[in-house]
């Protein structure tokens, strides 16, 4: 099973993505991916985003730039560079502007050269965020200048989910030089994968590397399924579809509410901002927080997140929003 799975996965993949590492979570996938860009690159820093979630490790706690997750322990060699963020980014939508950014935060604040550069295309935890258009492209060249290795976390918006592509990075017109991915991998089991080049896996003939339930015959199983049923039913489609649903219905409801300051993302994978105030986009914490709770959620941000289920129909996103207008009043 493990193999098939490996072979069916690569398949899905650009260019020379084609050696596939199976691990237990998006943690420990990008664990192994920072490990991998520091032996490759020969080089110790890594370069993330401010607002980016890449795991809960003592090394992805790292890594990730939300303080609501980060314990205060040592975070090693990272570097958190400005989140290009088109609603709430000192640059709005001017990628060349954030990527310019990047590339003095490596020449001032580092030693020139870096390991590599770790990016959600969509920040899932921090609230949906769709990078600015084309800053991949302009950010991947800097980082590989600088001798660093590209890494994109595909861990939420992977596997046809934004409904325009098959993976996120994909929206940015670039290829990673590893992909990260978990989640929907293996639709509740304890699944994740690291997907990189040959030449890049090879630094870890160096030592051994074991990983003892990664690739398990149960999760191989799982996880080969969940690929077939994908293209058999063609859920990236249906993404694509009820994703152009939500969002419309959702900027009807945006017109006619002053408090829906932002809706964003593409397919299934959608955010929705709350503010108190269009204009200086102030967060409307204390209102975000009654709606979690009559919708049961329990997180309190005033930046709402639908990473959807991809069997979602019209008909449920209609009800869901029917019951969300009631309480906007």
């Amino acid at each position: 099973a493990i193999v098939e799975f490996a072979e069916a996965l690569a398949s899905k993949m650009p260019g020379n993505l084609k050696v596939v590492y199976f691990v237990n979570s998006g943690t420990e996938a990008n664990e192994l991916a920072m490990l991998m860009a520091r032996l490759y690159s020969g080089n110790l820093g890594m370069v993330a985003l401010r607002n980016g979630y890449h795991g809960g490790s003592a090394g992805t706690i790292g890594l990730t730039g939300l303080q609501t997750w980060k314990y205060p322990i040592p975070q090693g060699e990272i570097h958190h560079v400005m989140n290009p963020d088109p609603y709430r980014g000192a640059f709005g939508s001017d990628a060349a502007a954030y990527a310019r950014e990047v590339e003095e935060h490596i020449n001032f604040g580092s030693s020139g050269r870096v390991g590599g550069f770790i990016a959600e295309t969509f920040q899932g935890v921090g609230g949906t965020v769709e990078l600015a258009p084309g800053y991949l492209k302009s950010v991947y060249d800097t980082v590989r200048k600088a001798g660093g290795v590209c890494i994109a976390d595909e861990v939420q918006s992977g596997f046809g989910r934004t409904g325009s592509n098959y993976w996120g990075f994909q929206t940015q017109d670039v290829i990673p030089d590893i992909v990260t991915m978990a989640k929907g991998i293996g639709n509740g089991l304890p699944l994740g994968a690291v997907v990189t080049t040959p030449e890049i896996a090879s630094v870890m003939a160096q030592k051994i590397q074991f990983n003892t339930f990664g690739g398990n015959p149960v999760c191989s199983a799982g996880g080969l399924a969940v690929l077939k049923v994908l293209d058999k039913e063609k859920r990236q489609a249906h993404c694509a579809d009820i994703g152009a649903h939500l969002v419309e219905r959702l900027k009807s409801l945006q017109q006619k509410h002053e408090i829906i300051g932002d809706v964003r993302g593409r397919g299934l994978m959608l955010g929705v901002e709350l503010v108190t105030d269009r204009t200086e986009k102030t967060p409307a914490k204390a209102e975000t927080a009654v709606l979690f709770e009559k919708l049961k959620g329990s997180w309190r941000s005033s930046r709402q997140r639908r990473s959807a289920r991809q069997r979602l129909q019209d008909k449920t996103t209609d009800v869901l929003l029917q019951g969300r207008c009631r309480f906007l009043g």
